[in-house]
């Protein structure tokens, strides 16, 4: 049994990741500052599910806040065999209309994170990152190597800093990291600003489907659980590595669309808006190195998923109908 500092925890990601560690048997302290970014309903359901299982405690906190160094010495974490860093602003056009809290969170949170291991001897260190890293002209499917030096918008480009730091806490104090680019990440109780939720609720309620471009961009989309489950293999020993995190099958917007439709049983009403600048046209992982070194790849389907999503949204539909999708 281990023990693990889980930030973000009521965040979609962490959640899930929180889960299987504890199923496994293991401890988990959440932190989480529960901030509005998106319907603060969804983070709370998430949280709820943790909250009533056993070697899970929960404490609301920034980790943007210098402070946050005082306040875990009273939390035992010299006892803590990592930190997995998976609190983040995320979302690429709303780091457009603010991109300072990006900073605060994903550079100075990481940080702070950073420094916390190396004063109290914490040996691991799993930074969350994106897939937007990589920019316009990436190759597709699109290795770790690739060019990431040329972001397209403030979220990416807070990872970018965040992944430097960690690399500058790894090179000083030999701390063992792990970062992770995901991309696009999809499944039940996702954020409801992803497409994947947006379009699933649109439908579904026979409201206004707002598509951004033409719909022939594409995303290699990836299921919750394959994700948690990669985070948690990246808890291995591996000196400083960065590994792609993503889907084995891509598909455009409209066909993602189509797709919907079928498992739904009704059209969309689509209304159409101009592409968003800050994002990109096409991703889609190689993850050859992530099965290499940690024994991971994708395994749930892009129809398993989605089926499952939509699953979810039907049990979940009388509250999840109402959030706020920004």
């Amino acid at each position: 049994m281990a023990n693990y500092l889980v930030t973000g925890v009521a965040g979609f990601i962490a959640a899930r990741v929180a889960e299987m560690l504890l199923e496994a048997g293991h401890t988990v302290v959440g932190v989480d500052n529960m901030n509005d970014a998106y319907d603060v309903r969804m983070k709370e359901y998430r949280l709820k599910a943790l909250l009533d299982r056993d070697g899970f405690q929960f404490h609301r906190l920034d980790i943007s806040d210098r402070g946050l160094l005082q306040t875990f010495e009273g939390f035992n974490v010299s006892t803590l065999d990592a930190v997995i860093n998976l609190a983040a602003r995320a979302g690429v056009r709303a780091s457009v209309e603010d991109p300072w809290v990006y900073v605060d969170t994903n550079i100075t949170g990481t940080l702070n994170l950073l420094e916390l291991c190396q004063r109290w001897g914490i040996p691991k260190f799993i930074l969350a990152s994106t897939s937007s890293i990589y920019g316009a002209d990436a190759p597709l499917p699109t290795p770790e190597t690739a060019d990431s030096a040329r972001p397209l918008q403030a979220y990416a480009a807070s990872k970018k800093g965040a992944e430097a730091m960690a690399h500058a806490y790894h090179y000083l104090h030999d701390i063992d990291v792990s970062i992770a680019r995901f991309f696009t990440v999809y499944g039940p109780a996702g954020r409801p600003d992803m497409s994947v939720f947006r379009f699933i609720r649109w439908i579904t309620e026979g409201e206004t489907l707002h598509l951004n471009g033409d719909g022939s961009q594409s995303r290699g989309f990836t299921y919750i659980d394959d994700i948690a489950r990669g985070v948690i293999l990246g808890l291995k020993e591996v000196g400083f590595e960065i590994f792609n995190l993503g889907g084995h099958e891509e598909i455009t917007m409209n066909d993602l669309i189509g797709l919907i439709e079928g498992s739904v049983g009704r059209k969309a009403i689509i209304q159409h808006h101009p592409f968003a600048k800050a994002d990109m046209w096409a991703n889609l992982a190689d993850v050859t190195k992530a099965g290499q070194l940690l024994g991971w790849e994708p395994a749930v389907t892009l129809q398993e998923g989605i089926s499952l999503t939509i699953d979810w949204y039907n049990a979940n539909r009388r509250w999840a109908k109402e959030l706020q999708i920004i």
